[in-house]
């Protein structure tokens, strides 16, 4: 069982990391990486509204998305954006998954 500044650290390297104590079988949190999009294919993201890819493409530059921590859910969904609890950050019970 690790801390989770040292289960961060593993995350960050692309590893999956879990509580123990959490009741969803099967829940890891894993981080998505950074990346650029070319702003010839912004128009091509789904996740994106018509409104946010007219502006990026008027930028007319490549558009950096930073990386930021997901939760693979108990039902099977991913959560974008995952935020660790106090009880989360301040636990002991961290696994690395691999």
């Amino acid at each position: 069982m690790h801390t989770y500044s040292v289960a961060l650290d593993a995350v960050k390297v692309g590893k999956r990391i879990a509580r123990a104590g959490w009741n969803g079988k099967g829940m890891f949190v894993f981080q998505r990486p950074g990346d650029t999009l070319s702003c010839n294919i912004i128009t091509n993201v789904k996740s994106l509204p018509d409104s946010v890819k007219t502006f990026l493409v008027a930028q007319e530059r490549d558009i950096l998305f930073l990386p930021y921590l997901c939760m693979y859910a108990a039902d099977g969904s991913i959560v974008n954006g995952w935020l660790a609890s106090q009880t989360d950050m301040l636990a002991d019970d961290w696994t690395i998954l691999d």
